[in-house]
């Protein structure tokens, strides 16, 4: 998994491109976008949890700072970090 680490700060706002259904969960950033993979579908919010769980444990934070700003129904998606 993609280490995040260097993210990690108060008031810090990521930006991330959500794949839902995917075959594995996966962190990658590719030409500056962090691409985020999930195995959960995008119903119910599920897809959202299963994104601020990896996002959280990559860079080493709760996942409670994390909170989504927008995109809740979008795959691009900006979380800030409490």
């Amino acid at each position: 998994m993609t280490d995040l680490s260097h993210l990690a700060r108060d008031g810090a706002e990521i930006r991330l491109r959500v794949t839902p259904r995917a075959r594995r969960n996966a962190i990658s950033v590719e030409d500056g976008v962090i691409r985020v993979h999930v195995t959960a579908p995008p119903e119910d919010g599920k897809a959202n949890a299963a994104v601020a769980k990896l996002l959280a444990k990559s860079m080493g934070v709760a996942k409670s700072r994390l909170t989504l700003l927008r995109g809740a129904s979008s795959r691009d998606k900006l979380f800030r970090l409490d």
